[in-house]
Order: structure tokens, then C-alpha cells, then sequence
């Protein structure tokens, strides 16, 4: 096993001959169920927004022209018309010497122009004073002046958030077509694994990996379908991979494929479909046993037990293909700049990613400090790391107090 490992790039280069990264399909949802999701459709206008002239203030509908020339010391006086209420059509007329009480969101009524504010007015009985004049339009949110009937609102691709949604909603769209998630298997295995919730038993650990690359999955834009944990044994393997080949359109797998008697994972994908098992080791640090299946065009990927290892190297190959099957554009690791607080080794021959906390030092100048390696099965290495630095196989090492380059988990 591993008798000639790939390089990252060939690991990537094999993944693509095998695999194409598109959306597994198409769903209507109801918009608020649509948070997050990819639209796989553009947003076309069907109505104008707002369908009416309606005011924006709480006030008086006028005609402009009669408020010329108010003052707090000569105001003007108005007859009113009546009173236009929210949510319905208006039943008065503002014609000549005449006004009509209106509330913020209601119609402008016919003849009117314009809206005094109420704070600029003082009603007496049935008529009212106005102590400042308006111009055309002062007031008034004019009908389609935020949305146009046939207007292009959003196009495909693009994901849905609360500003998103709200221009949904206000076109009146209940459902929205949208990129189906796609679903990713994930199951664990091992001996010593067990499923949180139940008592640990004497030399069990609990179910770390499979938590952290579900939530993996759903921050990348899929559906994480936990099928539990499978004990080593060839035959339960090989079911539970069927069953979750059947379920979804790519499998996650932790454990069992470094070269321990029990690591039968890669012999378990090997056997479930063509062309099988397409990367058996990849030349980096951590994550050298990591293998790759191509089982009938879907993915299976088999990552090593140790929980920093299993989510470096899902960030590195497998999160990209989730992210395009949810009809996203794979996101870049947001990139910064620190300098090194000790010297950094890297493995002889492979490329090498070392976790980091950032911090700031007593100039201010921010720093890298590296986390524990040998330490990759501890969650903790995960929780205080903040990214990771890379250094190429051709490289042995990077200097203390040397800038480098950190691509951040968030």
C-alpha cells in the first residue's frame, strides 16, 4: 500500500478525470425554507414595486402648488377631504382648496402630488393649517420606483440571503427554484469509536470526525447524511458503503486506511464498483494515507482517523466539490500575512501543512505560532487553529520570524 504516493495536484488531476462537480439536480422550496440555497433560475420581476404611488410619511395628501408661500407666521389653510386608510384603494378626490388625511404605505389619492408631514400641520375640525410648503413629489415613493415589472432582480448562481429573500418576497414569489443539496455520506469506523450519547466504554474514544466533517459539509452547501459508525470488518463495510451510494452523491469515510492490520478500507471501496480505488496515499503532511474512489461517477473519499488530518484534507479536495455541486463557485481560503514565532520543519519529500494560531506580539506585529503536530488526533489542535501554513516538498523549512502566507479556516 501506498507504494507510490500523488502529489496534491495529481491527487486533484485524478479526481477530475473521474468526476464532474455539477448540481445533481433541481427543487422548488418555499422562499423561507430558501436561506442559503443556490437559485438555479433568474429572478424576473412580474410586478411593478411598489404597484402604487403611496406615500412615505404620516401626513396630508395636497396638491403642491396650494402649499406655496406657507409659513410658521402665515400658514395655509386647507378643507378636508377625508382620510385614506392603509391597505385600501382611496374613496376621496384632493381638488382645488382641499385636502386628505394619509398614513405612511396608503395610496396617494387622485389629484394629490404631494404629502405634508403631519409635524407641519395643525388640524382644526374639519379643516387644516400648514406651516410648510411641499414641491411635486415631496413625500412620495412613486409606483415601480423600486422594482419595474420584467426587471432582472437576481440570476442564477447566486446564493440567497435575508437581502435576497426580501426582493423575492416582495415580487410575491412563494417558491423559488434552487439547486438541489447535494447529499454527503458520512460514517465512521473503528473499534474504539463510539457514538456520543452512549457510555464510553474502557479504551473508547467518541465519534469526533464524523461531527466535524458534517458540519464541514453543511458549511460548504450539502447535506450530511450520518450513517453512524461500522465496525472493521470487510463484509459490514461493504454494505454500509452500497447503502450509502444508494443515499447520496458522495461518500466521507474516517479511518482504517493507514497500514495496520484492521485498515481495510481501501480494499472495502476497491470492491464496490469501476474503475475503484484512484489515489492510494498522498504525499503531504498530515493525511499521507488518504485514498479516493471512483465508485460508478460518484466519490468516495476515505480519510484518516486522526481528526486534524480528516478535516485539512477535506478542506483541501473535497469541500471544493461539494461547494460546485451545490451550484457554488468553489471558494479561495481567505489569505494573511504573519511571521513565524519559532523555525518550521517540513516532512522530507511532502508537502507539508502545519496548523497556526494567529496572535499580535507586544509591537502589534502579528505572528504565527504553531500548534502541536505530532498531536493530529486532538480536537483541540482543530479548536485553536486559526489556519495553516504550507510548506512545498522542495522547501525543508521556514525561518523564525520569516513573513508567510496563513489561509484561514473561516
Amino acid at each position: 500500500m501506498f507504494r507510490k504516493l500523488l502529489t496534491i495536484e495529481e491527487a486533484k488531476t485524478a479526481i477530475r478525470r473521474h468526476f464532474k462537480s455539477k448540481p445533481p439536480g433541481t427543487e422548488h422550496v418555499p422562499l423561507l425554507q430558501a436561506t442559503g440555497r443556490i437559485l438555479a433560475e433568474d429572478i424576473i420581476a412580474q410586478v411593478n414595486v411598489p404597484p402604487f404611488d403611496r406615500s412615505i410619511v404620516d401626513g396630508y395628501a395636497v396638491r403642491a402648488e396650494e402649499t406655496f408661500g406657507a409659513e410658521e407666521t402665515c400658514p395655509i389653510q386647507l378643507e378636508l377631504a377625508g382620510t385614506i386608510n392603509i391597505g385600501e384603494l382611496p374613496r376621496v378626490k384632493v381638488t382645488k382648496g382641499k385636502a386628505a388625511e394619509i398614513v405612511t404605505g396608503a395610496p396617494i389619492p387622485q389629484g394629490a402630488d404631494a404629502v405634508v408631514m403631519m409635524e407641519h400641520t395643525e388640524r382644526t375640525d374639519d379643516a387644516i393649517r400648514i406651516f410648510a410648503p411641499v414641491v411635486k413629489d415631496q413625500n412620495i415613493m412613486k409606483a415601480s420606483s423600486d422594482i419595474k415589472e420584467g426587471q432582472r432582480l437576481l440570476t442564477t448562481c447566486q446564493q440567497l440571503g435575508s437581502r435576497e429573500i426580501g426582493m423575492i418576497a416582495a415580487i410575491g414569489k412563494p417558491l423559488v427554484k434552487t439547486y438541489r443539496l447535494p447529499t454527503v455520506a458520512v460514517l465512521s469506523t473503528g473499534p474504539e469509536i463510539a457514538e456520543p450519547g452512549k457510555k464510553l466504554s474502557p479504551g473508547k474514544i467518541y465519534d469526533i470526525n464524523a461531527y466535524t466533517l458534517s458540519s464541514a459539509v453543511i458549511e460548504a452547501g450539502g447535506r450530511p447524511l450520518y450513517l453512524g459508525v461500522v465496525q472493521d470488518s470487510l463484509q459490514q463495510l461493504q454494505k454500509a458503503l452500497r447503502s450509502a451510494l444508494s443515499q447520496a452523491d458522495m461518500v466521507i469515510t474516517s479511518g482504517g486506511v493507514s497500514v495496520g492490520p484492521r485498515d481495510i478500507m481501501p480494499t472495502a471501496v476497491n470492491t464496490l464498483g469501476k474503475p475503484g480505488v484512484i489515489v492510494s496515499g498522498i504525499s503531504i503532511k498530515p493525511g499521507k494515507p488518504t485514498t479516493i474512489a471512483s465508485v460508478d461517477g460518484k466519490l468516495v473519499f476515505s480519510f484518516p482517523g486522526h481528526p486534524t488530518s480528516a478535516l485539512l484534507v477535506l478542506h483541501l479536495l473535497a469541500l471544493p466539490l461539494i461547494q460546485q455541486l451545490a451550484g457554488k463557485k468553489p471558494r479561495q481560503p481567505s489569505q494573511t500575512k504573519a511571521y513565524t514565532t519559532t523555525r518550521l520543519f517540513s516532512a522530507k519529500g511532502r508537502r507539508t501543512y502545519i496548523m497556526v494560531t494567529l496572535k499580535h506580539d507586544e509591537t502589534g506585529k502579528r505572528t504565527a505560532e504553531p500548534l502541536p503536530t505530532s498531536q493530529s488526533g486532538a480536537i483541540t489542535t482543530l479548536a485553536k487553529a486559526d489556519g495553516y501554513i504550507e510548506i512545498p516538498e522542495n522547501m525543508q523549512y521556514i525561518e523564525k520570524n520569516e513573513q508567510c502566507t496563513i489561509r484561514r479556516f473561516r
